[in-house]
């Protein structure tokens, strides 16, 4: 398993797939750079040499925003949504779907499990509030 900047990608692989293991790089992406290194895109990333290899790190590190950089800029973009109270800030900090979707049913990725809504006791509990009530 070849490194390239310090991200472990899979050798088996083509190299334009195995790109797509960093952050921040997808299918386009991963052709356009082994299209600029000038390699074969039907080359598996083990057979990579030393050159190579420091060739498609000098082009993600000049050209490309990967990792931890992007993830940083992400969050931090959310987190000036949240700061600003802009409508998706809100939904970012409530932990609600960000993009229009629906929230009557589904959204439940974001919402997580059901929580339900009212009391469950057990039967002498409710026999209680019936005569209470």
């Amino acid at each position: 398993m070849p490194r390239v900047l310090g991200i472990e990608i899979p050798g088996k692989k083509r190299l334009e797939y195995a790109l797509r293991y960093i952050y921040g790089i997808g299918p386009a992406r991963g052709r356009a750079i082994v299209a600029k290194a000038g390699i074969d895109p039907a080359t598996k990333a083990d057979d990579l040499t030393g050159e190579q290899i420091t060739q498609l790190a000098a082009i993600l590190q000049q050209d490309y925003r990967i990792e931890g950089d992007l993830r940083r800029e992400v969050s931090q973009n959310i987190r000036r949504l949240m700061s600003v109270a802009s409508y998706r800030g809100m939904r970012h900090r409530r932990g609600l779907p960000v993009r229009g979707q629906r929230t009557k049913t589904n959204a439940r990725t974001r919402k997580g499990p059901r929580r339900t809504v009212g009391a469950v006791r057990g039967k002498a509990a409710r026999a209680a509030a019936k005569t209470g009530a």
